[in-house]
């Protein structure tokens, strides 16, 4: 038996999303936020936790700094590289609550049931490599259609006891559902922080949207910002989105054109994109004059099919049907963290035999 109580807290109306939250508390008072450096390499290893704030930060902290409000991408958080595991999604929501998000407003985000499907139908190798993870069953559980998720009801319980609303849509991956609240979190006049090690995210960077990525070598969360992208990548987050498309993202199974073109690499890529500002705006200009080398050239009227497919599937939605909630931005109640965690962590140590579900074509 599990040590949590599995409550029925969840609000479920037909298609509607699904989503649990905390009783309403007192409006959320905010904190100093951690925001970017002046040096990629000198700031991006840094954690708000360790208090290790950016000198920009500290030149301006007399200045009001808008409060944030931070979504919490749960799927990636729970493997080891390809390995299921809720040892690390139990490791890095121990980490992010005490030292990056605190009292801050978190919302928490699961990927929906048939999330993938979408994106599959345009691109069949799109995270084909997924598999979910389950408690070990006997045979007569497995043939029942409520096993999946045995994992998640913990998941979704360690959330809500540590005030921290669970928002999941049925149909809809999780990070179309950050992108569409994220939208509605900034036209309240809030920052964003989006908790996840997901690059689709970096699409989404901006002056009042940042990163906070888990870095398991150094078994940390650090912050990634406006500041850290341009100083990597040497370009701006409105071109990442292109520049993937030609690429392609191994990690989610969709192949770049160098696959196809092998000389059409990312350096061909990036000043094609830097020049013309946007995928779309290159293929239409590849179509009725040289924009670049021939096999650059012959590439983007070949494969404009082919590259505009990849921006199907690496867009991220915005227009989600879901509704931001006045309870999901006040200031998080901190005083069942200990316990609740402390708690989890013995679960885990009871029950260390996990055996998992290989599926030919499983979901996220």
């Amino acid at each position: 038996m599990s040590i949590f109580t599995m409550k029925a807290v969840a609000i479920t109306l037909s298609t509607a999303p699904y989503y649990t939250h905390p009783q309403p508390r007192k409006l959320h008072t905010g904190v100093v936020a951690a925001d970017s450096s002046s040096s990629f390499s000198g700031s991006f290893h840094q954690t708000l936790g360790e208090q290790s704030l950016p000198q920009s930060e500290c030149r301006d902290n007399k200045k009001a700094i808008r409060k944030r409000v931070f979504f919490l991408d749960v799927n990636p958080l729970c493997y080891e590289g390809n390995t299921p595991s809720l040892h690390s999604f139990a490791r890095w929501l121990s980490l992010f609550l005490s030292q990056v998000s605190r009292t801050d407003p978190v919302i928490a985000v699961i990927d929906g049931e048939k999330g993938n499907e979408r994106r599959r139908q345009l691109l069949p190798s799109y995270k084909a490599h997924r598999r979910k993870f389950l408690r070990h069953l006997s045979s007569s559980q497995k043939s029942s259609r409520g096993h999946v998720g045995r994992s998640h009801q913990v998941i979704t319980d360690v959330l809500e006891k540590c005030n921290v609303p669970v928002i999941k849509v049925d149909g809809h991956e999780a990070d179309d559902v950050v992108a569409t609240l994220a939208g509605q979190v900034l036209t309240r006049g809030f920052r964003v922080v989006i908790a996840s090690p997901d690059k689709d995210f970096k699409q989404l960077i901006s002056e009042d949207v940042q990163i906070v990525m888990p870095l398991p070598e150094l078994e940390r969360w650090s912050f990634y910002t406006l500041r850290h992208y341009k100083a990597q990548y040497n370009c701006d987050p409105e071109s990442d989105l292109s520049l993937r498309c030609i690429v392609g993202d191994e990690v989610d199974g969709v192949p770049g054109i160098q696959h196809v073109v092998p000389d059409f690499g990312r350096k061909t890529a990036l000043k094609l994109i830097k020049k013309h500002g946007s995928l779309e705006t290159l293929l239409n200009a590849a179509a009725v004059r040289t924009v670049g080398r021939p096999y650059a050239q012959d590439a983007l009227t070949k494969y404009a099919d082919f590259l505009r497919r990849n921006y199907e599937v690496l867009a991220l939605k915005r227009d989600v049907d879901i509704q931001l909630h006045e309870e999901w931005l006040v200031e998080r109640d901190t005083h069942n963290d200990t316990t609740v965690l402390s708690n989890l962590f013995k679960y885990l140590e009871q029950t260390k035999e996990l055996t998992y579900n290989y599926r030919s074509n499983p979901d996220r």
